[in-house]
């Protein structure tokens, strides 16, 4: 409904960041870590992460103008994080294209990217009490372009502990 150019550029730098955020915390997850419960009835990260894959091809269907979620089982971690990935980038790539947006690119926002970068920081924190924290860093300084919604992220620029 929208084709304004400057909404799909600042939506595909979120990608970006929610890319680079997640590979950092993905990254030299521990052996065993993707059923790490916090307490009981909690979410493990690997069901975490299962649910950002859903969230991702969500976006992509509200771009191409439907509305329609799928729950998924988590699948081995690495599959998993690889899913997450691929559904990262083909979102990405609907984005870029000419096509205008299904949906108003405010719910897409509102909705299944923020709740990805919620996600995102959940898996940092189980990290954290699974006792393998990720570094904190600058993101502000981190080098995050429109486009890099990969697994391969720049180095960090400035860490800290």
């Amino acid at each position: 409904m929208t084709s304004d150019t400057s909404i799909s550029v600042s939506l595909r730098h979120t990608l970006a960041t929610l890319a680079y955020r997640a590979a950092k915390t993905l990254r030299g997850a521990p052996t065993g870590f993707e059923n790490f419960t916090a307490m009981p009835g909690t979410r493990t990260p690997a069901q975490i992460l299962a649910h950002l894959g859903d969230l991702l091809d969500w976006a992509a269907g509200l771009a191409d103008g439907r509305n329609a979620f799928h729950e998924s089982d988590p699948l081995p971690w690495d599959q998993e994080v690889d899913r997450f990935f691929v559904a990262l980038a083909t979102f990405d790539q609907r984005l870029a294209s000419a096509a205008p947006l299904g949906c108003p690119v405010e719910k897409i926002f509102a909705g299944p990217i923020a709740d990805a970068l919620t996600h995102t920081g959940q898996i940092a924190m189980l990290r954290r009490m699974a006792g393998s924290p990720v570094r904190g860093e600058s993101y502000f300084r981190a080098e995050i372009a429109a486009g890099r919604v990969g697994r391969d992220q720049a180095a960090p620029v400035r860490e800290f502990d």
